[in-house]
């Protein structure tokens, strides 16, 4: 008999989200259109941000941030190197240098005390990653971009329905990005947004993301638009698309179902694992709601690649967020970084390992996941 085995991620996708997608499809709008019309509404709401702006990811995202903060050649981007390397490559892409700022071992998250640190002349915006759904000090953030006159673009690829001091992710900084991929916590397949309640900035967003023309298609090609556009700015091709803002929509309400069902999940994992010796769980922040994008616990002593190894043979998927950007070989051949730059985010990256964590686990998924934890470490 073959063993079951238990991924690390499985998106939850119900019979609304399919029936909307089929009906998209008859509809003749493939491409940007009314469906995404009516998902960037639904984000601005959710949210409580003036505008929302749908791309075709959270990389296009920052990226499109970037480019219209006027961010570029011989500016400084401060960002922590413990996330994705999305994060650090649209800093690189618009001609701006990486500097990065270790995290806070107890959160995963940048340290906001270190940033300060970090501000030089050349410094024009922070990158602030919520990582695995647990908001970063934004308080501090803001008034740290204040007082130097920083924009600051957050990294909320983790953290759509996270809060902090009971305030939506997505109105804190200049724009919020955030990500739908197919692991995330509501997914278009491939897909993101930008929150702003800056109109100029928005305005401004919508045109770079297709092309930089002065009409997107629903304005063109709809009953009431016209032929006519008109080449304001050197944009990009990243839009969403009608088909992904279908499934989005659907998602986005039932993203506080999936919010509650990931936090009951990771109860249960916090109260299974307090008991291992060996196992650090994740903390919350008291003046934050986590959405757990991710479960990541840290090993004390037990080797991290071979406890994955063993959890694999047993038919348990896990995986590691993130091996820290400074290690990888682009960033220390472009900028000279080597091992020990950055040693909390290096020693969270030797012990940590992201369980499974998904709204369609059922909770002796998570008791049958900490039992193999158990047996593996003993």
């Amino acid at each position: 008999m073959e063993k079951e085995h238990l991924p690390y991620n499985r998106p939850l996708i119900e019979e609304e989200e399919i029936k909307a997608v089929v009906n998209t499809l008859n509809s003749g709008w493939l491409t940007m259109g009314p469906k995404t019309v009516e998902f960037e509404k639904s984000i601005a709401e959710y949210t409580g941000a003036k505008n929302a702006i749908a791309v075709n990811s959270c990389t296009a995202a920052m990226h499109l941030s970037l480019i219209a903060l006027n961010i570029g050649k011989g500016d400084e981007v401060i960002t922590t190197p413990y996330t994705f390397a999305s994060t650090g490559n649209v800093i690189v892409h618009v001609g701006a240098k990486p500097v990065f700022v270790d995290i806070e071992r107890e959160t995963y998250n940048i340290d906001p005390e270190k940033i300060k640190e970090a501000i030089t002349p050349k410094t024009k915006a922070i990158i602030p990653v919520h990582y695995a759904g647990q908001p970063c000090e934004m308080k501090s953030i803001m008034k740290t971009a204040e007082d130097n006159d920083l924009s600051v673009i957050e990294d909320a690829a983790h953290a759509i329905g996270a809060e902090y001091e009971s305030k939506k992710i997505g109105t804190f900084g200049t724009t919020t990005c955030f990500s739908f991929y197919a692991t995330k916590n509501i997914t278009t397949g491939e897909g993101g947004a930008i929150t702003t309640d800056d109109d100029k900035l928005a305005g401004k967003l919508r045109i770079l993301r297709l092309h930089g023309i002065s009409k997107d298609a629903w304005k063109r090609y709809s009953e009431k638009g016209s032929w006519y556009y008109e080449i304001e700015d050197c944009g990009w091709k990243y839009n969403m698309t009608d088909v992904q803002a279908a499934l989005g929509i659907h998602q986005l309400k039932k993203l506080d179902r999936f919010t509650e069902m990931r936090r009951k999940l990771a109860e249960i994992y916090d109260e299974e694992l307090k008991k291992v010796e060996e196992v650090i769980t994740p903390s919350e922040n008291p003046n934050a709601k986590h959405v757990y994008h991710l479960y990541p616990i840290l090993l004390k002593r037990f080797n991290r690649n071979r406890f994955i190894e063993k959890m694999s043979e047993r038919g348990i998927g896990c995986s590691v967020h993130f091996i820290p950007l400074h290690l990888h070989p682009f960033y220390k051949n472009m900028f000279g970084f080597k091992k020990g730059d950055y040693p909390s985010a290096e020693w969270v990256f030797e012990r940590e390992v992201s369980l499974p964590l998904y709204p369609k686990m059922r909770s002796e998924d998570v008791v049958s996941v900490a039992n193999h934890i158990t047996e593996v470490l003993r």
